[in-house]
């Protein structure tokens, strides 16, 4: 066990290096650069250009600024925004819990209704829920979430007026009443697709369990069908759910930049597309490494925990 963590951790690190060089690399070509918004001052000359690019350290070889950009990176500083001046951990830090809110709220209601849609579909094979739940599956996947959100915005907004169109809270009210509202239609929106996903996941997997002898010799011993699923099916088809929820993740967070820019979400993905508009590369940067650490981190911790329930990684 002590091997195989310490194996999966030298992969992470290792994946986070290569993500960080290549982001850095393709932000660095894009043409302009780091310095393309100064650029776009009509009193800025080339002298003060120059001047602006040496105190940056953007006039030295490509690779000395990524060794000093990850050293730094190591040591705790991200780097200063160009755009207000403040530390890039200070500026990801303001927006963070909204993202974390937003993803998890949206992967509870996911898991839970993916879940039953799955097993239910599994245990009532061919069924009208089951043809129904494939269709609604199949449409999930097909149509893109900020589409899913302008419906969302229409009719239960504009239409009905039962949600807010957007934003996190309603200026001069902080109660968790106005948050659960407006996080309802932007939570349900983003994870309308996950729950597609994990539903047909689900079903695999139940199917899957259903069919392995240890479940035919609880059915001959006598044992009720209700708890046969719950005891010995469910049981076994979560496990490979574990890994998808770890997988899940990178999906949650492209997911979310489109569903914050739909309903003006204060979270990371808006903020990493302002970043991008205004030119702000060490913004970009970080929230780019800090996704991939995230990304990285929920697979890691997806690998331990299935390692540690299934005994068979465990033993190895």
């Amino acid at each position: 066990m002590p091997a195989f963590l310490l194996k999966r951790l030298m992969q992470s690190v290792m994946l986070l290096v290569i993500v960080s060089i290549i982001g850095f690399v393709v932000l660095n070509l894009i043409p302009g650069g780091p310095m393309a918004q100064y650029a776009l001052d009509p009193g800025m000359t080339q002298e003060d250009m120059n001047r602006l690019a040496e105190q940056l350290g953007l006039n030295r070889p490509l690779w000395v600024q990524y060794l000093d950009w990850i050293w730094r990176l190591v040591q705790g500083d991200w780097g200063t925004s160009f755009r207000d001046g403040s530390p890039v951990l200070d500026v990801i830090g303001r927006h963070i819990f909204a993202t974390l809110l937003l993803m998890g709220s949206s992967t509870v209601i996911a898991v839970a209704v993916g879940t039953w849609i799955g097993i239910r579909g599994a245990t009532h094979r061919y069924s009208t829920f089951d043809y129904l739940a494939t269709v609604g599956a199949m449409i999930a996947l097909s149509i893109p979430t900020f589409w899913f959100g302008l419906i969302g915005i229409y009719v239960f907004s504009l239409k009905l007026g039962w949600l807010p169109a957007g934003n996190m809270y309603t200026i001069g009210d902080g109660s968790v009443l106005n948050y659960l509202h407006h996080l309802i239609m932007p939570s349900t929106v983003l994870a309308l697709v996950h729950i597609a996903i994990w539903s047909r996941f689900m079903r695999a997997a139940t199917l899957d369990a259903i069919s392995q002898e240890f479940v035919k010799t609880a059915r001959a011993k006598g044992v009720g069908e209700r708890r046969v699923i719950l005891k010995h099916v469910v049981g076994n088809a979560l496990l490979p759910m574990i890994t998808l929820a770890g997988v899940q993740l990178p999906s949650l967070l492209t997911g979310a930049l489109v569903t914050e820019t739909v309903f003006t979400w204060p979270g990371m993905g808006r903020l990493f597309l302002d970043s991008l508009g205004y030119s702000d590369y060490p913004v970009v940067m970080g929230l780019l490494i800090f996704s991939a650490i995230l990304t990285i981190a929920g697979n890691l911790i997806a690998d331990i925990v299935v390692a540690l329930v299934d005994p068979r990684i465990r033993l190895a």
